[in-house]
């Protein structure tokens, strides 16, 4: 194994050839994927990941332990970093459209162990992704319908049946095919977009702006040692006294509400099974950015306006709201609307997982099986299915807190990587035709990598370990069959037995 081979990069012809021509795809059998999707179904997959655990859990938890009211300063912030990224995929989604997304844009502008890591960590981001939020599906169902905390609940049930069947579900409608998982993800969305509406409409009523004050609460010392694995990175290095609250409260809580920002990534990944990517991909980024921003900040300023920040719940905060103010009726509509919103999450997560399976597989860093693709479905089947073992096996044992942080560096992770792709490939391939162009280059690329490093620093050591070790295991999982299988190589090394 030479070095200089782990660094061969996919030319980009060669990626748009494989996604738009040859329905047959004899020489890898996998096969073609439909392409049914328009910008405002890309813009309802959007919203459908997007809009779930965010907003439903994780604003009232990062409220009262790390932000107070200037949670919507946290949430502003994700956007901000999240809109540099977005205009950064918009660019190569529109240009290369692929069902690999950041794993296809690092193959052509980095080297295949680069396009290799950043498969791994979308694995983990999607996989992990999946299992967190079929857990809150499920204790938001055992809130709702008084089911059994044995079974459903997040303490207290040693494995998570509710979790486990949803997965099922759902995996079952991403399998049939994209056009299915569209519709089902489009009702979906119009539920929970209604219910945040009729959430920001009726709690604004129920405002007290004096919960807004003070806006950012002054910083307190934390139990935390700064030394310890579950301090944020930048103050192990430096440090640094633990606190919450203040300054470094709204960064800590930014990094850890990105969670509520990680749709892109899946979005990207269905540029391949749209009809003009060109056109559509832009305006489904942005457009799912633009409209999550503006409810999350909507409902940020009423859910902390009704009620102290200090008297937050940790688990079903917006629902739970309503119900301190009286308004018990919508408090169980809201619950209802969660549901909604975090099965759309789930479905989205599961269809992502199969087209980044799909697009290894496609590469020969997997094995071809994986990615092959249903006659009459058009949609990766083995992958899906290896995907609804794995995430309900997740989900039905692992605890919510031991993985919810692995998603946000898992997010920043690939967001990092397409930025510099998109620097690599202004230099590398000035001529590209770009349908859309990322504005102010290279300052919007260099700006969202320094931003996603600033946020990954926020996140615990304990993550960053984590982290390390995942991608540790997928190296090994690419020297024992990547590295000797990789198509790439074999066309280089072996062009009779390819051809």
């Amino acid at each position: 194994m030479r070095f200089a081979e782990l660094l061969r990069t996919k030319p980009v012809e060669d990626v748009i050839g494989q996604n738009r021509t040859d329905p047959t795809r004899p020489e890898t059998g996998a096969g073609q994927l439909h392409q049914n999707l328009r910008s405002r179904d890309l813009v309802g997959f959007g919203v459908g990941i997007v809009i779930g655990t965010g907003i439903f859990t994780l604003t009232g938890l990062q409220a009262k332990e790390n932000a107070g009211p200037a949670v919507v300063i946290s949430f502003l912030i994700a956007a901000a970093v999240s809109l540099l990224a977005a205009l950064c995929y918009a660019e190569l989604a529109a240009a290369v459209p692929t069902a690999g997304s950041s794993y296809t844009y690092a193959y052509s502008t980095m080297g295949e162990i680069f396009a290799w890591i950043i498969a791994w960590d979308l694995i983990l981001e999607f996989a992990l992704g999946g299992a967190v939020v079929a857990r809150g599906w499920s204790g938001y169902m055992a809130g709702v319908f008084d089911l059994p905390d044995k079974w459903f609940a997040e303490e207290g049930s040693v494995v998570n049946l509710g979790a486990i069947a949803i997965v099922v579900l759902l995996g079952w409608v991403a399998m049939r095919g994209i056009r299915e998982s569209k519709w089902v993800t489009n009702g979906l969305v119009v539920v929970k977009v209604v219910v945040c509406l009729f959430v920001i409409a009726v709690g604004a009523f129920y405002v007290d702006t004096g919960n807004w004050v003070p806006f950012i609460p002054e910083p307190q010392p934390s139990d935390a040692d700064s030394g310890s694995l579950t301090a944020p990175l930048w103050q192990f290095v430096t440090g640094a006294e633990p606190s919450s609250y203040g300054i470094a409260g709204v960064l800590v809580a930014a990094a850890v509400v990105f969670f509520a920002y990680s749709g892109f990534e899946a979005v990207a990944n269905l540029s391949e099974e749209t009809r003009d990517p060109g056109r559509d991909m832009p305006r489904g980024l942005l457009g799912t950015l633009g409209l999550c921003t503006l409810l999350y900040v909507g409902v940020c300023l009423v859910i902390t306006g009704m009620v102290h920040y200090t008297d937050l719940s940790e688990g079903d905060a917006v629902a739970d709201v309503f119900d301190q103010v009286g308004l018990t009726w919508a408090g169980i509509l809201i619950g209802i609307a969660a549901v909604a919103g975090l099965t759309s999450v789930i479905l989205v997560d599961l269809v992502a997982m199969g087209r980044i399976g799909f697009a290894i597989a496609r590469d020969g860093l997997l094995p071809p099986v994986i990615g092959r693709v249903h006659p009459r479905w058009g949609t990766p089947v083995v992958m899906t299915l290896l995907t609804i073992g794995g995430v309900a096996l997740l989900a039905g044992l692992v605890p919510i807190a031991v993985l919810a942080e692995m998603v946000s560096i898992g997010t920043l992770f690939a967001f990092l990587v397409v930025s510099i792709a998109v620097l690599v490939l202004r230099r590398t391939r000035p001529e590209m035709e770009r349908p859309f162009r990322t504005p102010l280059v290279p300052l919007v690329p260099v700006a969202s990598i320094v931003c996603c490093l600033g946020l990954m620093a926020s996140l615990a050591v304990e993550t960053w370990l984590r982290f390390v070790v995942w991608l540790v295991l997928g190296l090994l999982v690419y020297v024992g069959y990547g590295y000797r299988h990789s198509r790439l190589r074999r066309r280089e090394t072996e062009p009779d037995a390819v051809a």
